[in-house]
């Protein structure tokens, strides 16, 4: 047996049939969903049950990371976006047309977190636009995790029913 054929094996490219796939997939959505905006949810949780310094270290956090994401948006938003398309298409393309089951699985992976990018950026600007502080920036930190863990509920649904599609056509066709 050759050593690429051993590697092969070793490292299995039929994603969907992989634990590690599903574990990275349940640790990806679940941070997701904790990190809202780059700030953690229990700060903004302690922020609005303790108030004053609290509330202070989370509004400068939330401060910080929107500055930081739409600088990034506004120098190098456009050649990021140009990126991303790119690689989306090119896995799309790889994974459904010429049937790449590791292509399938990362673009299943690559495309709904484009999407919290762009509900990230939206989000953004919303906080910076109005100035939201306290009760009001909490609320809209909170729908914005609503909006990112919706994006994961579909995501994984999607996910698991063509992993599941896949792994019942691979058992049915024998390979």
């Amino acid at each position: 047996m050759g050593l690429p054929q051993t590697v092969f094996e070793l490292i299995d490219l039929r994603s969907f049939s992989n634990l590690w796939f599903w574990i990275a997939l349940a640790v990806i959505w679940s941070s997701a969903s904790h990190w809202v905006l780059g700030v953690p949810w229990d700060m903004v949780m302690r922020a609005r049950r303790k108030g004053g310094q609290a509330e202070t270290d989370f509004e400068d956090m939330v401060r910080i990371n929107v500055n930081r994401l739409l600088y990034i948006a506004e120098v190098s938003g456009l050649m990021l976006m140009s990126f991303v398309c790119f690689v989306l298409t090119t896995l799309l393309v790889t994974g459904f047309w010429y049937g790449v089951e590791f292509a399938q699985a990362l673009f299943l992976l690559g495309c709904p977190l484009s999407v919290v990018g762009v509900l990230s950026l939206w989000s953004a600007h919303g906080i910076r636009t109005s100035g939201a502080a306290g009760e009001d920036l909490r609320r809209r930190m909170w729908r914005h995790r609503m909006m990112v863990q919706m994006v994961g509920v579909v995501a994984i649904f999607v996910t698991a029913m063509w992993g599941m599609f896949q792994n019942m056509s691979i058992g049915v066709l024998g390979g």
